[in-house]
């Protein structure tokens, strides 16, 4: 049984109150969707999680607030969940089958509907930032392995050894997988999700999406997941809204998920509401793919829908309502 979890249903006023400027301003974060579930997580991880979602969404709107553009916001922000090991995505990247580290990310800016992506690098501590490079400093939207890894050092952009992104925790993901895959039995582990994005309305009217990750645990052959690909995992269109997708991947991919949502709006006059829950709620579901999104329109509204267990999320809109959340149940 599909069980529709929106969590929009759960709303809290933000202590920041309602803009005065007439132009509203509005920020949602992911960071991944997946069987997140309260009993499989201790209430010190989830204090952790909550504070760090609490921390980053209220910076990313102070920082809307006060004026800075929507491309600043999401790279910083997305940064931050970049540099932490609690996200699959920079330094907490899950391995793939042989061991390594392989990240990517885009960005999409929806005034004049530019876009920039990174696939399969190696040795970038911040592949957003690449990412937005790709965008600004090239001719192209999209630069893969070495040679995203060329164009970086090129432009100075900082770069890491491999080992940068090695962690406990996802080593240990990355045996069980295999021993599981090995012996022929269901891998019980989300090797299929984990990105982070955010997506953002700014003082301009601008609306920006980015999203980054560290792909699937133990993909092989240079698989390139939704994240990347502008249209399926991220995109971004002044006229109707900024979407970050996380899930897996290939589903995504095949139905255009992030264009789909800004379509139904642009071009069947939907809601982003329901443009996002007829995707995410309806197609997917049907087609058997998992994960979930989160946007934001162009009048400053918000939606995060998801149809797995949880999805980290958080979010505040236009008018000024803050909403954080982990689980599906949450009220």
């Amino acid at each position: 049984m599909i069980v529709r979890f929106v969590s929009s249903l759960f709303l809290c006023l933000l202590p920041f109150g309602v803009l005065a400027a007439d132009a509203p301003v509005a920020i949602a974060l992911h960071g991944g969707a997946g069987t997140i579930e309260r009993d499989r997580m201790s209430a010190e991880i989830e204090a952790e999680y909550r504070t760090f979602l609490e921390d980053s969404i209220s910076d990313g709107y102070r920082r809307l607030q006060a004026g800075e553009e929507g491309l600043d916001v999401v790279v910083a922000i997305i940064q931050r969940m970049e540099d932490s090991p609690l996200f699959n995505a920079g330094k907490g990247s899950v391995y793939t089958w042989d061991g390594q580290h392989e990240l990517d990310a885009s960005i999409m800016h929806g005034e004049q509907m530019d876009a920039g992506a990174v696939a399969g690098v190696t040795t970038i501590r911040s592949p957003i930032a690449l990412a937005r490079a790709v965008m600004e400093q090239s001719p192209h939207v999209m630069l893969a392995s070495r040679g995203a890894e060329q164009f970086a050092r090129e432009l100075g952009i900082p770069e890491v050894s491999p080992a940068y992104f090695e962690t406990e925790r996802r080593k240990r993901t990355l045996e069980s997988y295999k021993r599981r895959k090995q012996a022929g039995l269901d891998p019980n582990v989300d090797h299929k999700f984990g990105t982070v994005g955010v997506v953002v309305l700014d003082s301009q009217g601008n609306l920006v999406a980015g999203t980054s990750t560290g792909g699937m645990t133990g993909k092989r052959w240079g698989r390139i997941g939704d994240a990347p690909v502008i249209g399926a995992g991220t995109y971004a269109d002044n006229r109707s809204c900024a979407v970050s997708a996380t899930g897996h991947g290939e589903y995504f991919i095949r139905h255009t998920v992030a264009r789909d949502i800004c379509a139904r709006m642009q071009l069947a006059g939907q809601s982003l509401q329901e443009a996002a829950e007829a995707v995410i709620m309806d197609e997917l579901v049907v087609a058997g793919g998992d994960g979930g999104i989160v946007a934001v329109g162009a009048s400053g509204e918000v939606s995060m829908v998801f149809n797995t267990p949880g999805m980290y999320r958080a979010s505040v809109s236009g008018s000024g309502e803050k909403r954080i959340g982990i689980f599906g149940d949450e009220p």
